[in-house]
């Protein structure tokens, strides 16, 4: 069949004036194309794709044109768009590439990405300990100015990773390092943070110094602080950190936003906010690099739920200080109810005990952060403002808590429609599936994780038995059940993998599962799938009237891949290359730019980072950033 659009087709490098950001486009003309109109011409026409559009009957079409109001103008056949084309149109052959909406992320902390980038990383290694000081003394040597006050602080700390197994972090291993700076090793889970004695004493902490609430202070036989803390007591460390060059932070987020744009991202939700962080955002907005639409979950700490018109309040401030930011999209609130199931943490918060290694019920069912009575008076409280929750809940017990909470709110405010939410659904139990539709809650699933490998077979199965482990990431029972999926990826908890995120909810497997988790009774079709990760995250995201699907009128939040991912191999999803991405009818990533090779060249890097092999690696690589505990 002959194309009816203009041969050879132009394009000259749609970002190619737009910066280091790439968050302009540049029109160039398509040789022989038609005039038409100046009020009916298009910025943009992608042709020659398989759009996407995600639109239930809609008719099959190879084409969308983007209007010079960052809308979508048209979709349909090639012939049928011709007519949008120009004489400044840019004209794109998408090469029979997918052409949908961009990816929604529901669930991601993109500006811990940044912050961890600038500081040098153990990648979750096991070590020696003297492995472990030589590969300190190296970074102290590349850092050798910042002597003899300046702080080291570490990334991606395995804390099971010390050789030979069984051993125990102290501070005076720390303390042998030659130098007198404070160090502090952040704990790849999230979960830990390992001090040298300089740090402890700046930090004050002593013999005497209390738990805080939702933390511990680990000490030894001695009564001592063995330099280890846990949850909410490594604040206690971290608060005195000087926090990077806002600057340089600012730089680094951008590098960032970009290697998102380059993943086919064209909004987040950023899961835990504080005051730092959208002043991070401010600053990107005010420079032109703020590439993609943002919903901030404001964070709220365990204490603040007791007191739900002083929290309410407090995003309320958050909310008048920053709500002018361009991009941001305030309304959404986080709360962490537990914390992670895999051995050895265990402070998920689970209906039934954990089990021992021998299979029998110990007395222990996880950590519960917040009580059931106090989600529930701070979920009234803020849906009652026309706010929306987010909770992290990975043990079925957390999961029955949000549910109770989002219930007891519909009780008394009787606002539905907030799209209350409850994220990463580890562990539910069938009698909870139903919930979900009946009470109007998003379970916004992280399904790169429901594969067969170490986390979910070694680290897992012994501690729950056979029974609970069929039910790990329900997604096809609570779709069967009516609930409405959204999807994001907990980056940079995992690296960023999109498209294997895609896949692996398809066929519960990915690229480096050991097989598939329950694919016949869990895995969903390629087009739920999809769904999920833009008009469901869309929907969660309270934004599904503008953006989501490929339909006239709404947003040209858009994303061309290399590929046909509606009909290729399942398997072939993993490795799809994103082409163009476009927010707003803006190019904010174009492969065929330098600044575009760059960006999906940093993502691939990031992407093929190292993996753990063994169980004692296992929660170096989960809940990295997260924040949980």
């Amino acid at each position: 069949m002959t194309s009816p659009y203009p041969s050879p087709l132009s394009r000259r490098g749609l970002i190619a004036a737009a910066g280091a950001a790439g968050a302009a486009s540049v029109v160039v003309g398509a040789p022989g194309a038609a005039a038409s109109s100046p009020r009916r011409s298009a910025a943009l026409v992608v042709h020659n794709s398989r759009v996407f559009t995600g639109v239930k009957g809609n008719a099959p079409a190879r084409a969308v044109a983007v209007g010079r109001d960052g809308k979508i103008l048209a979709v349909g056949s090639d012939a049928a768009l011709k007519r949008f084309i120009g004489r400044d149109t840019q004209v794109v052959d998408g090469r029979g590439g997918t052409l949908m909406s961009g990816i929604h992320d529901g669930h991601a902390h993109p500006m811990d990405a940044a912050s961890r980038s600038l500081r040098p990383s153990l990648a979750g290694a096991e070590q020696t300990v003297e492995e472990l000081r030589k590969t300190l003394t190296g970074f102290l040597k590349d850092s050798a100015e910042q002597e003899p006050d300046g702080w080291l602080v570490v990334e991606d700390w395995n804390p099971v990773g010390l050789l030979p197994r069984g051993t125990a972090p102290h501070h005076s291993m720390l303390d042998a390092l030659p130098t007198r700076r404070p160090i502090a090793l952040r704990g790849g889970d999230g979960h830990n943070l390992w001090a040298n004695q300089r740090a402890l004493d700046i930090a004050k902490i002593t013999a005497s110094t209390p738990d805080p609430d939702g933390g511990k202070i680990v000490k030894g036989a001695d009564g001592k602080p063995t330099g280890v803390l846990k949850d909410d007591a490594q604040p206690l460390v971290s608060r005195h950190i000087p926090e990077p060059d806002e600057a340089q932070l600012a730089d680094a987020a951008a590098k960032t936003l970009a290697e998102a744009a380059a993943s086919g991202i064209t909004t987040f939700m950023e899961a835990v906010v504080g005051r730092a962080e959208l002043k991070l955002y401010q600053r990107l907005a005010e420079s032109g690099r703020l590439l993609q639409r943002i919903v901030p979950a404001l964070r709220i700490e365990s204490g603040q739920t007791k007191d739900p018109a002083a929290t309410v309040a407090y995003a309320k401030a958050l909310r008048k200080d920053f709500g002018d930011v361009s991009g941001l999209r305030f309304g959404t609130v986080k709360v962490f109810l537990d914390g992670v199931i895999e051995y050895p943490a265990q402070t998920a918060a689970l209906l039934k005990p954990y089990l021992d290694k021998e299979g029998k019920p110990t007395g222990h069912r996880g950590d519960l952060y917040v009580s059931p009575a106090e989600f529930g008076r701070l979920s009234a409280a803020f849906n009652a403002e026309g706010w929306q929750m987010h909770a992290h809940a990975i043990g079925d017990r957390a999961v029955r808590t949000s549910l109770d909470g989002y219930e007891y709110a519909l009780r008394k405010t009787g606002a539905r429609g907030l799209r209350n939410t409850t994220a990463h659904l580890q562990l539910v139990d069938p009698a909870d599936l139903p919930r979900f539709a009946r009470l109007g809650v998003i379970p916004c699933m992280q399904l790169q994780w429901a594969t067969r490998n170490i986390w979910t077979m070694d680290a897992l199965l012994p501690y729950i038995g056979a029974g609970r482990h069929r039910l790990l990431y329900p997604a096809r029972g609570l779709e069967r059940h009516g609930a409405l999926l959204s999807g994001g990826s907990d980056w940079p908890v995992d690296p960023l993998q999109v498209w294997n995120q895609v896949r692996t909810a398809v066929d519960r497997s990915g690229a480096e599962g050991e097989g598939d988790l329950y694919r016949a009774e869990e895995g969903l079709s390629r087009s739920s799938a999809l769904l999920m990760h833009t008009i469901g995250t869309a929907r969660q995201l309270r934004m599904d009237h503008l953006t989501g699907t490929v339909e006239r009128g709404k947003s040209a939040d858009l994303v061309l891949l290399d590929r046909d991912v509606t009909r290729c191999p399942v398997a072939d999803i993993s490795s799809a290359e994103v082409r163009l991405t476009l927010t707003g009818g803006t190019v904010v990533h174009d492969a065929d730019t330098s600044a575009g090779r760059a960006a999906a060249a940093r993502t691939t890097r990031a992407a093929a980072g190292p993996r753990p092999t063994a169980q004692a690696a296992v929660h170096g690589g989960r809940h990295a950033s997260c924040g949980c505990g």
